[in-house]
Parts: C-alpha cells; structure tokens; sequence
C-alpha cells in the first residue's frame, strides 16, 4: 500500500474514515485534508480510475492487521504424523507398548502411520499383519479414526490412524434458574 507521499497519480477518489466518498481530488489537496484531520492518505484501490484513497490513521491500521494476523496464528493446528514400527511376530508386551505409544501420538493430536515390515517367508502371509494392524485399530477406536486403511507396499503394510476430534457437545449448558 502507498501511503502519502508515494501515492503517484494526479487525482485520487478520496473516502472519509466512516467510508463516505468526499470525492474526486488532485492529490496536493487530499494531502492537505489529510494533514488537516492528522490522518493519513493511504492508496486502497490504485488500479481504479481515478485511484481510490482513504483518509486513516495508518500506524493503527497496520497494528490491527498485526493483531489479526497473530490471531489466525493462535487458531491454526499443525499436524504431523508420527511413524510407528512393527513386526509380524510381535508378542503381546511389545504390542501394548506400541498401542500405548500410539494413544499418547493421537492424544497429543498427532497422526499416527503404523508399518509392518514383512521378512522372508512372512511375505507369503500378508493377512497376519492385516489382522495385526486391525487388532491395533480396534483397541484404539475411541482415541482415534483409521485415515487409510491396511495397505500392502512392497514387502510393507502400512496404516494410517488419524485423532478423533472431540465436538463442542461435549461441553454442557447451564440449566436456567426459574423463580
């Protein structure tokens, strides 16, 4: 945005503060107004005929978009996906660690891609670790949603799980007081 005196054109259509048009002016008299109500000129629309100005306070204007800008910031969510590994053989203590450690990745609302790598003659049975990776979905149902389901990659199957959001419901209302 132009401000002042790098606006370049000649005439400018000049807006008050409450957004009412002033009118069409050569641009020594919109600096003049300006300076008169100690705002200052700022260049809106310079593609338009006659470019558009408005009168404002510009150092408050740019505080403002600062203060949205670190707003929007405040509310983003960043996700990122954690990469959990398996084997076929797993036995039951391993397991319960894993799925452990998933629950705390979908708790922290983190994505969780769960793998199984497949060796030798595993590869000949890729429903055990289908089924593995099914088991590892079911006891974590109420943490979290499968985002891709088991798929088989190479000597590989991979899984995504995704976190449950929770709903504003779950957040309950004052009753009224009746007199």
């Amino acid at each position: 945005m132009r401000v002042n005196g790098a606006i370049r054109a000649k005439e400018v259509l000049v807006v008050a503060p409450d957004g009412q048009q002033i009118g069409v002016k050569k641009l020594n008299e919109a600096l003049w107004l300006a300076d008169q109500l100690d705002l200052d000129l700022v260049e809106v629309a310079p593609n338009a005929k006659p470019p558009v100005c408005r009168l404002m306070d510009y150092g408050r204007f740019k505080y403002e978009q600062s203060v949205k800008q670190r707003e929007a910031r405040k509310k983003q969510t960043r996700t990122s996906i954690k990469e959990l590994r398996m084997k076929v053989r797993i036995g039951d203590h391993d397991f319960d660690i894993t799925r452990r450690k998933a629950q705390a990745f979908l708790e922290d609302n983190d994505k969780v891609k769960v793998t199984i790598r497949f060796r030798g003659r595993e590869n000949e049975r890729p429903s055990f670790g289908k089924d593995l990776l099914d088991r590892l979905a079911t006891d974590l149902a109420e943490h979290s949603v499968v985002e891709q389901a088991p798929k088989l990659e190479g000597s590989s199957m991979t899984m995504v799980l995704a976190p449950v959001r929770k709903t504003r419901s779950s957040v309950t209302e004052p009753e009224p007081v009746t007199e």
